[in-house]
This record gives C-alpha cells, sequence and structure tokens, in this order.
C-alpha cells in the first residue's frame, strides 16, 4: 500500500479516493489546502487551509497534536502501558531507552489513533524544545481497535519516532512517539533531514541543537 499511494499520476489519485470515499464518507477534503492531489499519499498527507484549526493560546494548555480517536489515556502503572485491555506494553519496549522510560515512571499518558480519512500531520502538542529524536523501524501492522486486541504489543512491533521535548520546568517530561501504519508507513519531521520508512534502518538517534516549536506548529524554528 505503501508502494501503490506514492504512484504519482493525478488520474489515479482521483480514481483512488473516489474509491476510498465509498468506504468512507466522512473524508473531509473541504479542509484542505489544495483538492489537486498526485498522488494517493500526497492526499494523506494534505496540508490544512489556515484557520481551520484554531489552537488553544494557553500556554498551560497541552494540546492535542493531531486529528484522532482517543484509544486509551490513563496512568501509567510503574512503567507499564495497556494498549487494550489485558494487553499491557512496557515503556521501555515502546521508546527503546530506559532512562527515558524511567522518567514517564508513573506519569499520564494518552493513545491517539488515526483513521484512514482523518487529516495526516501531527503538530507540537506545546511550546518547547525538541531535543533528541530516536527512529525505532519495525513492522507497518494496522493499528485499528480490532488489531489493538489480538497483537500483543503492537505499537512496540510497528516503526516509530520518538521525539523527545525539553520544557520550561525541568522537572517535566513529554514524549511524543509516532507509530507509522499500514497505509502511509512512513514518517517525516520538519526537524529532521531523512524520511523515516521500511527502507530507513534503525535504531536511528538525532540529537537537536535550538530547535524549538510552538504549540499546534509542526514547523521548527532554530
Amino acid at each position: 500500500m505503501g508502494w501503490f499511494s506514492r504512484i504519482e499520476s493525478p488520474l489515479l489519485a482521483r480514481l483512488s479516493i473516489a474509491v476510498w470515499r465509498l468506504f468512507a464518507d466522512d473524508l473531509r477534503l473541504d479542509e484542505a489546502k489544495r483538492s489537486d492531489f498526485r498522488s494517493l499519499h500526497d492526499c494523506f498527507t494534505r496540508e490544512l487551509r489556515p484557520g481551520a484549526r484554531p489552537i488553544d493560546p494557553d500556554p498551560d494548555v497541552l494540546v492535542s497534536p493531531c486529528d484522532a480517536i482517543v484509544g486509551a489515556f490513563g496512568r501509567i502503572q510503574g512503567t507499564k502501558v495497556f494498549q487494550a485491555k489485558d494487553f499491557p506494553y512496557t515503556l521501555l519496549d515502546l521508546l527503546g531507552d530506559r532512562g527515558l522510560a524511567e522518567r514517564h515512571r508513573d506519569g499520564l499518558f494518552v493513545t491517539l489513533r488515526l483513521k484512514a480519512n482523518m487529516y495526516h500531520r501531527f503538530h507540537a502538542p506545546a511550546s518547547a524544545r525538541i531535543d533528541r529524536v530516536r527512529y525505532l523501524s519495525g513492522d507497518t501492522w494496522n493499528v485499528n481497535p480490532i488489531a489493538l486486541k489480538r497483537v500483543e504489543k503492537l505499537f512496540c512491533k510497528n516503526e516509530r519516532a520518538v521525539l523527545e521535548f525539553g520544557l520550561p520546568d525541568p522537572r517535566e517530561a513529554l514524549t511524543l512517539v509516532a507509530v507509522a501504519s499500514i497505509l502511509v508507513a512512513s514518517i517525516k519531521l520538519h526537524c529532521v533531514d531523512d524520511v523515516f520508512d521500511l527502507r530507513f534502518r534503525g535504531p536511528h538517534e538525532t540529537a537537536m541543537k535550538d530547535v524549538s516549536v510552538s504549540s499546534g506548529n509542526g514547523r521548527p524554528s532554530v
């Protein structure tokens, strides 16, 4: 699907989107910055027109980084998190870093799932500094509720990018984990030159320097 979605043919893109609408009638392309897509992937990763998502200006509010359905949320039990009932995973398995896992011990988590029809870009959940990006290669399992109840440690098996944020209060920790799935099957960050996909082997670590983002913003300022 990743290969097919990247075929650049406006006609094929229009036909694919028409078929897509048969299964996802709530595909809202009227919010997109443009409507002429070169490929299906181009549609998946579309930009929104200005003002489509007003961001809460309160600096104490942690905003959602993306359009999504809340799959799970709550208190982390030590370093154990649940993707579904009776399906736990550990922060070490997810993050690949013991020190980072310990920083989030007994903290809070929220799992946000993007449906195929949703806007597929994600943005900074708070005004912060990006300290480190860690890419972990893996599979591209579907992350729908059925798969989450059947595939153990699914998020820890898929390829993912771990973004560590530095907040004004050094006692606080904020980490965003972008998990790739079957349709897009890649992760592109504005602060990293590489496109992370199945051809890019990990783990791969990138230390950032003086990269800051504002709440709701997807492009860093250096």
